[in-house]
């Protein structure tokens, strides 16, 4: 199965749907991931996500109270709250953003399969500090058109990416924040691999690993080439996630 395809079909009758917003130019939210990373280099910064289900694993914790679970993260320390909100594949909504972005300070990130304008403007609306680019579901020019679209909206933009291919068209398009991630769209298996075979040399830019990330060991292993970790179902499994993101923040070598 093609994960991938099957979500961006899905996404294009979703967006096809989607009522089109007017942009709120009232809604600056002040918090700025990437002033935090480059507020503090010498420890590992944590991105906790709120992630009901995906579609490998199926549900993960569906029941979770989300403001509790991002009050929780917001006490561990972590420097971004990541908010899936894709209905179908995942079971999140617009509106979890909505009421997360409310309950907390930190910055606050839109996580989904972004292919449109639409989708821009209602995260910008939504209180998001972030949004999602992934190099493998755009082609380069609407990667372009789309992250030059968020930038104009005042929004950072977290640029995916899963080979060094990839990561050389996320450095093209000017990307300042590269995520790579170490789940394979296309299969959803995960290997820390990934993150180790695309190490980068310092060049100004902030590196995130994503995905499959689960004890300390595995962050200090990646702590010398990137700045951050994304987290999710780790956390959404603990009984104690502020706990777990605390022993995540390693020092980086």
């Amino acid at each position: 199965m093609d994960f991938l395809a099957e979500i961006l079909a899905e996404k294009a009758k979703e967006v096809a749907a989607m009522p089109q917003e007017k942009l709120c130019s009232g809604n600056v939210r002040p918090a700025s991931f990437l002033k935090k990373l480059a507020a503090e280099p010498e420890r590992i910064h944590v991105i906790g996500e709120i992630k009901r289900a995906s579609p490998s694993k199926g549900d993960i914790n569906p029941a979770v109270d989300i403001l509790q679970q991002a009050e929780s993260y917001e006490s561990g320390g972590v420097s971004a709250i990541s908010v899936l909100t894709d209905p179908v594949f995942f079971k999140g909504s617009i509106r979890d953003l909505q009421q997360v972005e409310k309950a907390v300070q930190v910055p606050v990130l839109c996580k989904d399969f972004i292919i449109s304008e639409k989708q821009l403007i209602r995260a910008k609306n939504a209180g998001a500090s972030l949004v999602l680019l992934i190099v493998a579901a755009l082609s380069e020019e609407r990667l372009q058109q789309l992250y030059a679209a968020a930038c104009r909206m005042g929004l950072e933009v977290l640029v995916e990416t899963h080979d060094s291919q990839e990561i050389g068209t996320a450095k093209k398009i000017g990307a300042k924040l590269i995520g790579v991630n170490n789940r394979d769209l296309t299969t959803f298996k995960v290997s820390l691999e990934t993150s180790r075979k695309c190490r980068q040399d310092a060049d100004g830019r902030f590196y995130i690993s994503e995905s499959g990330i689960r004890t300390p060991e595995d962050v200090a292993g990646l702590a010398a080439d990137y700045h951050g970790v994304l987290v999710g179902e780790t956390l959404m499994r603990s009984g104690d996630p502020a706990e777990v993101i605390e022993e995540l923040r390693v020092v980086r070598r």
